[in-house]
């Protein structure tokens, strides 16, 4: 009893099971021309865990084509149940009545076939007997203009022109702008003595000799001698006095011309600190000592060279800069310029090709 009552319960069961799979076909048409396309769902309602396995391809008569499948997204029924759907999408190219054979659908192991299905592929009537009354092909015809095609061609254009033409207008401005010419001078550097006698001599054609005050003409020849004995033997004689240069000079070794050159001093003393009168003949004799002490310790060594910079006023530095601006502008307004005028006409032929 008790085994009888066990059978009937899960036959029951399997029944129920069995209850809740549904499997259904259907074409999006029953009619179609030749080398249009349909499309063949495959729709299967299950419980939300049954494992459906749908077949990979079409099972479909002789001059039917089968080009593909779709899968379709899953489907929640009120009732609980998942709609599961697969599409294949099929074509013909022969006038006949296609009758589609059911298809297999696999639900937790075990198989279930669709439904029949029928395709009616229709041909398209030609008359050939009036082909006059066929219509012949159209021309070919351009494309119709678009000025969203061709507005950033136009403003780009426009961009160019005016790049261009600042450019050509700092052009004008750089020639007009005379160009800083600053050039490097190569001075003859002269020797102690060269620059000592030409001192020297600027004193003589002052006339200082005779004029009646003497301190001016004592003050500017102890001082052309101070500065030659300073470059001379390199020690600060500018600011010794005139016995300390004499003492200097002796230890130095040099013993040419001291006695003369100590009267010398010794008289323009006396004239720029006691206000001594002196002759006209002692002038020259003094003069006459200062020259023969240069000419008898000079060096003669070879007058040097030196190069020098010119310095530029505030107003030609500010030149120059204005110069190196223009030059930069100029270079830059043409290259974006240039580059503009390539892209413009790439861009064009690829509208008119």
């Amino acid at each position: 009893m008790k085994r009888t009552l066990f059978f009937i319960l899960l036959s029951f069961s399997l029944l129920s099971v069995s209850a809740q799979v549904k499997v259904e076909s259907r074409i999006s048409s029953m009619e179609m021309l030749i080398g249009e396309q349909v499309k063949l769902d495959l729709n299967v309602t299950v419980s939300p865990s049954a494992q459906v396995v749908f077949p990979q391809t079409a099972q479909l008569p002789q001059g039917i084509e089968f080009l593909g499948a779709i899968d379709v997204p899953d489907q929640q029924l009120s009732s609980g149940q998942v709609l599961r759907s697969r599409s294949y999408v099929l074509t013909s190219f022969d006038d006949t009545l296609y009758y589609i054979p059911p298809m297999t659908v696999n639900v937790d192991g075990k198989d279930y076939q669709t439904n029949q299905l029928a395709l009616k592929v229709l041909t398209i009537e030609v008359d050939t007997l009036h082909p006059e009354q066929f219509r012949p092909p159209h021309t070919i015809q351009d494309n119709p203009f678009l000025w969203a095609d061709w507005s950033p061609l136009f403003w780009l254009s426009v961009l160019m022109l005016v790049l261009f033409a600042a450019a050509y207008y700092l052009y004008l401005r750089l020639r007009d702008n005379k160009p800083v010419i600053a050039s490097l001078r190569i001075v003859k550097r002269l020797l102690p003595h060269q620059k000592a006698m030409k001192a020297i001599e600027e004193i003589k054609a002052g006339h200082m000799v005779t004029a009646e005050d003497p301190k001016e003409y004592y003050t500017r020849l102890t001082e052309t001698l101070r500065k030659y004995i300073e470059e001379r033997y390199g020690f600060s004689a500018m600011e010794m006095t005139s016995s300390e240069i004499i003492d200097q000079l002796i230890k130095s070794g040099d013993q040419t011309m001291l006695d003369e050159l100590r009267q010398l001093f010794q008289t323009a003393d006396l004239v720029k600190f006691a206000k001594y009168s002196t002759l006209i003949n002692e002038n020259d004799a003094n003069l006459v000592s200062a020259i023969d002490f240069i000419n008898q310790t000079k060096l003669e060594t070879p007058p040097s060279e030196e190069e020098q910079k010119p310095k530029l006023t505030a107003e030609e530095q500010r030149s120059q800069k204005s110069r190196r601006m223009l030059r930069l502008s100029i270079i830059s307004l043409t290259t974006i310029g240039g580059v503009l005028f390539c892209y413009v006409a790439f861009r064009l032929f690829q509208l008119l090709s």
